[in-house]
């Protein structure tokens, strides 16, 4: 400790290595596609911007500390008098671990567990309905998970649809709610980023039990759409004798397929 109070570089190259670490991090999930499990597209090109921006800081930094290091001027009388909210250096080391930790693992995608946890739904609000995604031209079985529930959304009589056709793909969920041959095909909407995505789905009836799709099991289902009364998706909902007429696709045929590359609706 005393010889790193004694180098007068240490706290400025800390600072310069938090600034280009961050830099890195935020060019790697955008050079990877691993940006699209954090955000929305519409903030790609900031953080891309960001990246370059910190690579032109911790440039100043550097330059910085090298022309007062070749000047002789001590960096150990600077802001000896300033009110710090944490010891002097621990912010930038912080972020160096976070950024650190950000290199060497990937984001998460957001799973069943947290669908639960954040409350199933089967509409959107108002905030993110698309109503040119699903116009009269689009043929039911064209659209996406995504877009039949702003189709519902829009119009919610679930009789509407019956008897259409349906290709959908989504991640499984399991309600203890719903039978042992249903699950709740589910994926998430982003409006900003991943802290503020939630589920939406509709729930399938399959031609066997559950158990053969594991929770988070990624499924493209065909079928045809119609009425089932079932009790509320909302794992949250304590009025669980409450049941509630849904939409509900009933599969004439499943297919496991891989994660995608962008696992979110927008």
């Amino acid at each position: 400790m005393n010889t790193i109070k004694k180098n007068p570089l240490f706290f400025p190259l800390l600072d310069f290595t938090a600034f280009l670490f961050w830099g890195v991090l935020l060019l790697k999930y955008w050079v990877t596609g691993q940006i699209n499990r954090l955000i929305h597209p519409n903030y790609f090109l900031l953080v891309f911007i960001c990246s370059i921006l910190l690579f032109i800081i911790s440039a100043l930094k550097i330059l910085h500390i090298y022309l007062r290091f070749y000047r002789r001027k001590s960096y150990t009388r600077d802001n000896q008098n300033s009110i710090l909210l944490l010891p002097k250096g621990w912010g930038s080391s912080l972020l160096i671990f976070v950024a650190v930790f950000g290199l060497v693992t990937e984001p998460m995608i957001l799973n069943s567990q947290s669908a639960i946890q954040r409350g199933l739904v089967d509409s959107l609000p108002p905030v993110t309905l698309q109503p040119e995604a699903f116009g009269a031209g689009t043929k039911p079985e064209e659209r996406t998970l995504i877009q039949w529930v702003r189709t519902l959304n829009v119009y919610p009589e679930p009789d509407t649809y019956t008897g259409q056709r349906a290709n959908i793909t989504g991640f499984v969920v399991h309600l203890d709610s719903l039978p042992d041959d249903y699950v709740y095909l589910s994926r998430f909407i982003i409006t900003c980023c991943a802290v503020d995505a939630y589920p939406v789905g509709i729930p399938v009836k399959l031609p066997q039990s559950r158990d053969n799709y594991p929770p988070d099991t990624w499924l493209t289902v065909q079928g045809a759409m119609m009425t089932e009364t079932l009790p509320p998706l909302d794992a949250t909902n304590t009025n669980s004798t409450r049941e509630v007429r849904h939409l509900v696709l009933n599969a004439d045929n499943v297919e496991v397929v891989p994660t995608p590359d962008d696992p979110y609706g927008y």
